[in-house]
């Protein structure tokens, strides 16, 4: 594979990372029509539905018709669901319905363009390719909410004309990933059509070996995650601060670390990595507290997720692996994907809910215990372990045979 082919599918998850991205607009836009943030978790609930959808249709049908065109056909799945909302004039039932495009797609996209990208690599190269691959999708998912908020802060544009904006980057997505599909054709032997087989029945296993650890793990931190980014316009109103500003500095946070720490991370001890990592991004939570007090308490609660969100979830993925035999690994790489979406796309239901009933401390309080909850599973996972496991390298995001974020 050239590179010059892998950066038309850099470039093109840094398109469709931005619908994720986009997903902040929500509430602002539910508010012009009457609504709160309950509906942005109505939204995001249908997206949750979505991806639950989403990840056996890749293990189903990525091998027959091509993961980098199932990963197309997710980023229009994206632009159809943006399409939708940009539509809407008033609240209706069909909020549930646009997330469920959104999630679908983003849920089709999250798996099968990693994959594509596995099957054209060696072992050897994986890591590195996928690195940078992760580095573009965190790249979108950071810079759509500041892109989105220039739209309709500095040019006043409409959040439904900057939903037909991320509808319009995603579609060109879907043409890069076709393109990249025939630009670089797979290997005649590829693993993709197994890559999901058997991943219901092997549960249970799965549940017996310490790999049931980090997929509990990764759902809980992606409460985390969701709940300061999604909801971050809503904790910033009123104190002056700009939504953008938290993202910037979480999105440069992460793409750095993953090149600069991501080797020393890869060295050290995963059990150990992974407890010093989540105090970080606990800290980063407890500094959000103090929103109120002015931008560099936003900043630094942004750099703190960053480093401990961005860094952590590669450490929990390669446990989700290393810590099953060979033939449960698959299986185990799609629960730890979905354990990821129920989190990322389940707990805004809940949060909407909380900001609405009990402010925004009491939001952030909950945020706070699933953070802990995550530290507690480490610390057990940790107490279950007899001797230090090497960490292998694989800074990416949840995949079938590799995977990034």
């Amino acid at each position: 594979m050239r590179a010059s082919h892998a950066y038309c599918l850099f470039v093109a998850s840094f398109l469709t990372a931005a619908g994720y991205g986009a997903t902040f607009l929500l509430t602002e836009h539910f508010r012009t029509l009457g609504g709160s943030e309950i509906e942005t978790g109505i939204t995001l609930g249908g997206a949750m539905l979505g991806t639950l959808i989403g990840v056996p249709l890749v293990g189903w049908f990525a091998g027959r018709f091509g993961a980098a065109r199932m990963a197309a056909l997710g980023a229009l799945s994206v632009c159809a669901g943006y399409l939708a909302l940009a539509s809407l004039h008033t609240l209706s039932p069909m909020i549930g319905g646009a997330g469920f495009l959104i999630g679908l797609g983003w849920g089709v996209f999250y798996l099968a363009a990693p994959m594509a990208l596995s099957e054209r690599v060696t072992d050897r190269e994986r890591g590195f390719w996928f690195t940078r691959f992760g580095a573009f999708l965190m790249a979108g998912i950071g810079a759509s909410p500041i892109a989105a908020g220039a739209l309709t802060g500095s040019l006043g544009l409409s959040t439904a004309t900057a939903f037909c904006v991320v509808a319009a980057a995603c579609v060109l997505a879907a043409l890069l990933l076709w393109m990249f599909e025939n630009l670089a054709p797979r290997p005649a032997a590829t693993t993709s059509q197994q890559s999901s087989d058997g991943w219901v029945r092997k549960l249970p296993s799965i549940a017996r070996t310490k790999a049931i650890y980090p997929i509990l793990m990764v759902g809980l931190g992606a409460c985390v995650f969701s709940g300061l980014l999604t909801f971050q316009t809503s904790l910033v109103r009123g104190t002056g601060l700009q939504a953008s500003t938290f993202f910037a500095a979480y999105a440069i946070t992460v793409v750095a670390s993953r090149f600069v720490l991501a080797p020393l991370v890869s060295r050290a001890n995963g059990d150990r990595a992974a407890i010093v990592l989540l105090s970080v991004m606990i800290l980063g939570v407890v500094v959000a507290f103090a929103l109120p007090y002015g931008v560099l308490i936003q900043v630094a609660s942004a750099v703190l997720l960053g480093l401990g969100y961005g860094l952590v979830y590669a450490v929990i993925q390669t446990q989700a692996v290393n810590d099953g035999p060979p033939e449960q690994r698959n299986a185990a790489l799609t629960w730890f994907a979905i354990a990821y979406f129920l989190g990322v796309f389940g707990f805004p239901m809940l949060g909407g809910w909380l900001i609405v009933a009990v402010g925004t401390a009491g939001f952030l309080g909950a945020v706070l215990v699933f953070g802990i909850a995550e530290m507690g599973l480490a610390l057990l996972r940790l107490r279950d372990v007899p001797r230090p496991q090497p960490l292998e390298t694989s800074f990416n995001e949840p995949r079938q045979t590799g995977g990034s974020r």
